[in-house]
């Protein structure tokens, strides 16, 4: 091996000074002795990997992939991408049937469509549960997203003429989420944005964004899929001129900065035209665009800011939005990982440390008794409404419900 084969990496963890603050931000860490930490598994890890593969150490896989780390290094050091790409690399254990199935999003959506409430009630029956934990260790305790039986994009196709009547178009990466498990979300971004003028596309043909892909060690095919959704992007972006919107958090960091950081696929001709929902509403409403709202309306809200648009830096569009609504009394939550990120919170060997890692920001919560939580990311509002009771709204539901 050449000298700079081990002493250079494309990720930046010769920058880390070892400071610790990683360490200290790590929600994991605090929860699960297990894990090594972000500053051992992250720079320190990098420079023994890259002398020898021998020194990659298995416990990398508690690595929850919120960012918190690199949101809190004051060196801007990548530290949970240097843990995946690691995890990439060198880990090459076969996925579990389990991992594929909860990594399989489009597949399992498709499947479970057509037999939704079949599904759906399955899914709620402790006896289904407790088969699930003992076949394939997805804990018993954790309660499963409910299917739609109709997909948003069958919906939005049937829409297609009266979008295309506004005089701004987007196109819309909906996720699976959306199409599968909650198609309102997307009728009700369609509701704002044609309050301010502006039409929906789909993009062609878009596929799971492939993050979960990534985290259960099938990043062959989470590549395919981002080589896809790229090529989708360019045409929207590049033929049609077209800006993207997203409404998950985690779709949109995976769309912008997983794809070329973990996976190499290049998406910078397109990178800066993919944006939240929320980000390309304020900017409307600062150019003079203006919404109207009931004049009736009053909800006690409280905000949970996704851990990865903490990492995108684009909370302040929602929390701006939301206490934009008259009749709003509005609660910024403290900064906290709920702790399910994505499929991990899922699997039995992981669901202690998850519920620990969410339990401060459960707590305060239950202590602020709102109304209705509001988040950005689905998986969060699966967490949160597990754990507490409460109703999670993404803000884009709640500008909707709240528009005359």
């Amino acid at each position: 091996m050449k000298l700079q084969e081990f002493t250079s990496s494309k990720h930046n963890f010769e920058e880390c000074m070892k400071c610790t603050v990683c360490t200290a931000y790590c929600p994991v860490l605090q929860a699960n002795p297990l894990y090594p930490g972000p500053k051992q598994a992250g720079p320190d890890g990098e420079r023994l990997r890259l002398k020898d593969p021998y020194f990659f150490n298995k416990a990398l896989k508690y690595c929850l992939n919120c960012k918190r780390c690199e949101v809190a290094c004051p060196s801007g050091v990548a530290v949970a991408d240097l843990i995946q790409a690691a995890r990439i690399r060198y880990d090459h254990t076969p996925p579990k049937l389990r991992d594929r199935m909860l990594a399989s999003t489009d597949f399992m959506g498709s499947l479970a469509r057509p037999f939704a409430p079949l599904v759906n009630f399955g899914t709620g029956l402790g006896i289904s549960k407790t088969l699930l934990d003992a076949t394939l260790k997805i804990d018993h305790r954790r309660s499963f997203p409910k299917y739609s039986g109709r997909s948003f994009e069958g919906w939005l196709k049937r829409h297609r003429k009266e979008q295309a009547a506004f005089p701004e178009q987007v196109a819309y990466y909906h996720g699976c989420y959306v199409n599968y498990n909650y198609p309102q979300l997307g009728k009700d971004l369609v509701k704002v944005l044609n309050a301010l003028g502006i039409g929906v596309q789909l993009l062609e043909k878009e596929k799971c964004c492939g993050i979960a892909l990534i985290t259960n060690g099938m990043s062959a095919t989470a590549k395919k899929h981002a080589d896809h959704n790229v090529a989708q992007l360019r045409q929207a972006v590049m033929d049609k001129g077209l800006k993207v919107v997203t409404t998950s958090s985690t779709c949109t960091l995976t769309l912008r900065d997983e794809y070329p950081n973990l996976l190499g696929v290049d998406n910078a001709d397109v990178r800066e035209s993919i944006l939240m929902a929320t980000r390309l509403i304020c900017e409307k409403l600062e150019q003079g665009a203006q919404l109207k709202f009931k004049a009736d309306y009053h909800k006690k809200i409280a905000y949970h800011v996704p851990c990865h648009l903490e990492r995108l830096g684009w909370g302040v569009f929602s929390e701006r939005l939301l206490r934009g609504i008259p009749g709003v009394e509005f609660y910024l939550l403290d900064s906290a990982c709920c702790g399910i990120s994505g499929t991990y919170g899922f699997k039995k060997e992981n669901y202690e440390t998850s519920q620990a890692i969410g339990e401060a920001l459960f707590s305060q919560i239950r202590a602020l008794s709102p109304d209705v939580v509001a988040c950005d990311c689905e998986t969060c509002k699966w967490q949160i409404e597990m754990s507490t009771g409460f109703q999670v709204m993404n803000p884009i539901s709640i500008l909707a419900e709240a528009l005359e």
